[in-house]
């Protein structure tokens, strides 16, 4: 446990951490679905006709990408809120710091 908080080296606190990130990404599942169908309905209510290749492309690249998104995201807050940016922060600073050259 580092002075901040427990963090993912403690079991039972990753257990918590990790089930609360997938219970995110279902939320977020559910919004790339959303995102997808939403640009399948404007572009079909502003572009015309689609065909089966533009829909497809268009609802897996939208989908996608909000997914990606939402999952990198969630990784950024589980890193931040579980210390492990505050570990590497003060490694880096350790690893960095120039020695204290008397003479």
């Amino acid at each position: 446990m580092t002075e901040n908080g427990p963090t993912l080296d403690d079991p039972d606190y990753a257990q918590f951490a990790w089930a609360r990130f997938r219970r995110m990404l279902n939320w977020m599942a559910a919004a790339s679905v959303a995102a997808a169908l939403v640009a399948l309905a404007w572009m079909h209510y502003y572009g015309g006709g689609l065909t089966i290749a533009i829909g497809l492309a268009t609802a897996f690249g939208v989908g996608l990408t909000v997914f990606m998104a939402a999952a990198l995201m969630g990784l950024v807050f589980l890193s931040s809120g579980s210390g492990h940016d505050d570990d590497v922060d003060a490694q880096g600073r350790e690893s960095t710091r120039r020695p204290d050259i008397t003479d």
